[in-house]
């Protein structure tokens, strides 16, 4: 059995701003299943949903600060979260990283510093708690100085650091290094110095015994320039400790025999239900009720990552072709209007609506035949999992965690009963179109078109599957 200490910047259900939460709330509950010692250990926000018992259990003091840790239980498990405790960093309005008004804490690296330290504090035992990790995995810019302070302390634990995505990286001008009190030695190339700024997550990546990432494709398109934001360069060079393990799916929150959101419940057995669930979105949706009629669908933030333009450049050929299109989402506002245009102009092919529902996303997920997601990059991906679960093909572009968690729709994939889903290469409008067109094409053959739901429905993408995997890298280091 391992201690770990699992320390990240939010968790479902406490606080969720992003995919981060979804991971930590549900990776440490699969470890504990697995009979690991896992403790979760986060800031204690004021906007955190408070759960009922939240106790003090001790003060440590770090940078001439005060922090007390709390101690409460992830809710429905017995997975316990340690909460840091400090009022003036974290006691005011807003979510982890933005301010009431929706700007950037202006003391974001000092909270996150603070927060590192604390955490070095339990790693180190010096936090008066009489329970030390074995292994410490940490996650994305926020945590990456808890390998760098570690790596100046002697019988340190372990550490392994996971990117969530490589487009957020912790950069701070050079002053902040100073004016956040770290020790002096880890100002250097091979350290958190990066172009003569500071940078939390190459700390992260420099000082770790293990770098992972969110899927096996993501860990090499990051060793390349288009994918690495300048730290591919030290990403190829630690090509060896680094590696990718595919996040797995809430399995009871997206299972289309107990959702509570949709019209009707339907399993792999009772596959003819889910048109049901097809005639009343689109009755919803204020679209023609047509059973036969391709309905494709998607669930996005509205920007460019996500390949929402590759989208609006086939709207004027997809309304003139034999389908229709149900959208959520809400991001950039120039597409919004966009997207809402082509709904005001073609009411009985597109219904958009912006912002977010979680139950229509059920029901969209149960409803739709197609699932478009074309993202430019897509570091793991959650959609693409829930659409196979419940038995919607989707459409993905060749990147990322959706190159590994689709299987294309081709002959061989097609004859030996594999093929879940359609990808394709080039982000660009053209090839979205044509794996659309090819979509169609294999819907209109019912018998082929079942053959592939069954096998997505029948894939694995259960949390205990990449719970083992991450168990496996904490034995080896």
């Amino acid at each position: 059995m391992k201690k770990i200490l699992f320390a990240c910047s939010e968790a479902h259900p406490l606080i969720k701003t992003g995919g981060l939460a979804d991971v930590a709330g549900s990776l440490p509950r699969a470890l504990a299943k697995l009979s690991q010692e896992i403790r979760i250990v986060l800031p204690n926000y004021q906007s955190l949903n408070k759960t009922e018992d939240v106790h003090f259990i001790s003060t440590v003091r770090v940078d001439n600060q005060d922090a007390n840790i709390l101690e409460t239980v992830l809710p429905n498990s017995n997975v316990k979260v340690w909460l840091v405790d400090c009022p003036t960093l974290f006691g005011t309005p807003g979510n982890p990283y933005l301010d009431e008004s929706g700007n950037p804490w202006e003391n974001i690296a000092y909270r996150f510093a603070l927060f590192c330290r604390v955490v070095v504090e339990i790693a180190m035992n010096r936090a008066h708690l009489t329970w030390q990790p074995d292994v410490i995995h940490c996650n994305d810019w926020q945590t990456g100085l808890v390998p760098a302070l570690l790596s100046i302390e002697s019988n340190s634990p372990s550490t392994v650091f996971t990117i969530h995505n490589m487009a957020y990286q912790g950069m701070f001008p050079e002053s902040t290094f100073s004016d956040i009190h770290l020790p002096p030695q880890l100002w250097n190339p091979n350290g958190v110095e990066f172009h003569n700024m500071l940078s939390f997550i190459k700390g992260g990546l420099s000082y770790s015994n293990r770098i992972t990432t969110v899927s096996p494709t993501y860990a090499l398109e990051i060793q390349l320039p288009e994918f690495g934001y300048g730290l591919e360069g030290l990403l190829s060079h630690k090509y060896s400790i680094l590696s990718g393990i595919i996040n797995g799916m809430d399995l009871n929150q997206w299972n289309p025999a107990e959702d509570k959101s949709i019209s009707e419940p339907y399993d792999i057995n009772t596959l003819e239900k889910k048109v049901i669930n097809k005639t009343s979105l689109q009755a919803r949706s204020s679209l023609p009720v047509n059973k036969s009629v391709p309905l494709f669908g998607l669930i996005s933030r509205l920007v460019e990552q996500k390949g929402i333009d590759l989208l609006l450049d086939c709207l004027d050929e997809m309304v003139n072709m034999p389908l229709q299109l149900v959208l959520l989402g809400s991001g950039d506002k120039s597409v919004e209007q966009k997207l809402l245009e082509y709904a005001r102009l073609y009411p009985k092919k597109i219904s958009v609506t912006i912002g977010y529902d979680e139950a229509l996303a059920h029901q969209i997920e149960a409803g739709v035949d197609i699932f478009l997601m074309p993202s430019r990059f897509e570091p793991c991906g959650l959609n693409q999992m829930y659409s196979q679960r419940y038995g919607t093909i989707p459409i993905v572009r060749e990147t990322g965690g959706l190159a590994d968690t689709i299987e294309d729709a081709l002959p061989k994939s097609l004859s030996n009963n594999t093929a879940t889903g359609i990808s394709f290469k080039e982000a660009n409008y053209g090839a979205l179109l044509e794996a659309i067109k090819r979509a169609m094409l294999l819907y209109n053959d019912k018998k082929t078109w079942k053959k592939i739901q069954v096998s997505a429905m029948k894939k694995d993408f259960s949390w205990e599957n990449s719970a083992k995997q991450y168990l496996a890298l904490y034995e080896e280091i």
